[in-house]
């Protein structure tokens, strides 16, 4: 994939691009692709080791300039906090990638508090950080949004989970009437089970339903924000749903 740019209508080279929940799974793997193809990267999350470790690693693949920034995604003053670092780091931002989410189960599993804090990095995260990145795009970018199969299949054991991935799904679809007219695209990224740390199963079960197409692993999610992003600007990818070819829902 070291040509990859060849063959790309658009290149991602020099774009500057925010990635929440960018120092694990579906985030870091973005982050890892992205600014190894020459983008200049800022992973977001809320653990120091995680963002050391992942920091270190895409220094050493990074063709582009690489940040991380630690913030509590949960709440208005870590959004804004985050948004005036992002304006030190970049004099524009190109591209938003709303990943970092919390894992939910149903009412019976949680409390007032425990819901309201998913229900700030779920959406409303999501909602307030389109809203800073708007403003920083001057004009032109695209905003990605990583909902969740959940939305559709709607699971007895996570209603929680699935209220705020159900409603990423509607904001997305009318965030994008919103802004289109500003030259900003919106894509809605939905994607089945994944190999990542959001899946409590223990390791060796995830491999062996990787093994056997029943679960995805974080480079397949990684690989299509990076097809979104490489669309002529004629063309919006508006939603697109990627599920193990075995995960029969």
């Amino acid at each position: 994939m070291e040509n990859l740019n060849d063959y790309l209508p658009q290149s991602v080279t020099g774009k500057n691009i925010l990635i929440t929940g960018g120092s694990t799974g579906i985030g870091r793997a973005t982050a890892l692709l992205l600014s190894g193809l020459g983008a200049n990267v800022i992973i977001v999350g809320q653990n120091e080791q995680h963002l050391s470790d992942s920091r270190a690693d895409l220094s050493k693949k990074a063709k582009g300039e690489v940040y991380s920034i630690k913030a509590d995604l949960s709440t208005e003053e870590g959004i804004m906090n985050l948004f005036d670092q992002v304006n030190i780091h970049f004099a524009k931002l190109d591209v938003l990638v709303n990943n970092a989410a919390l894992a939910a189960g149903n009412t019976e599993d949680g409390n007032y508090e425990e819901w309201q804090k998913v229900i700030n990095t779920n959406l409303t995260a999501y909602i307030a950080c389109s809203a800073e990145a708007v403003k920083q795009m001057n004009g032109e970018g695209h905003i990605i949004n990583i909902g969740s199969m959940s939305a559709d299949v709607r699971e007895e054991t996570g209603s929680v989970y699935v209220a705020t991935k159900s409603a990423i799904q509607g904001f997305s679809e009318a965030f994008r009437k919103q802004i289109n007219k500003k030259g900003i695209k919106v894509t809605l990224i939905e994607p089945g089970a994944v190999d990542t740390d959001m899946q409590e199963q223990p390791t060796d079960e995830k491999k062996e339903k990787v093994k056997k197409l029943e679960m995805l692993i974080a480079d397949d999610i990684a690989v299509s924000v990076l097809y979104c992003l490489s669309q002529p600007k004629r063309c919006d990818v508006v939603d697109l749903k990627i599920r193990p070819h075995l995960q029969l829902i």
